[in-house]
């Protein structure tokens, strides 16, 4: 049995926008304030005295785990800014796909500051080559969910 593509045949371009900008901003929601959230968690832990006497590689993953972070919380609010920016400029045919895009790659580095926090956490509790092991397992996890899944979903629809 094939199940056909949910379409909206009656339904204007303007409509379309309106309606992709309402689910960009959904999705942006929960995103944001996660990302946001886990920033504010990772910014504490520098000032911690256990911290403190890590090793160098903790403070490196710690530094790249802090700096995606921070990225990915510029790119989730992005567009909020380019929104206000833009704001009653009719260019929401512009807005749109940016927006995707921002937030495309704002899931790229909110995976990879999950990742350093979850290397953080799992190598303060067991060895190393443990706690990289269950890293890539999590990541794997993330890539099928959040990428792998979509795509197949998106290529057999297509077929």
């Amino acid at each position: 049995m094939t199940v056909r593509p949910y379409e909206r045949d009656e339904e204007g371009a303007g409509a379309r926008l309106d309606r992709h900008w309402s689910e960009l901003l959904q999705e942006l929601r929960l995103a944001q304030t996660g990302t946001q959230i886990l920033f504010a968690f990772l910014l504490t832990i520098a000032f911690q005295n256990q911290f403190q006497a890590a090793d160098q590689f903790t403070h490196y993953v710690y530094a790249v785990t802090l700096t995606t972070s921070a990225l990915a919380v510029a790119l989730f609010l992005a567009p909020v800014s380019f929104h206000r920016i833009l704001y009653q400029q009719k260019l929401r045919d512009r807005l749109v796909p940016i927006t995707h895009r921002l937030i495309s790659v704002g899931l790229v580095f909110l995976l990879a500051a999950i990742a350093g926090g979850v290397l953080i956490a799992l190598d303060a509790i067991l060895s190393r080559p443990v706690a990289l092991v269950i890293l890539g397992v999590v990541v794997i996890w993330f890539v099928v969910f959040w990428y792998a899944l979509p795509a197949y979903v998106r290529r057999t629809a297509r077929s």
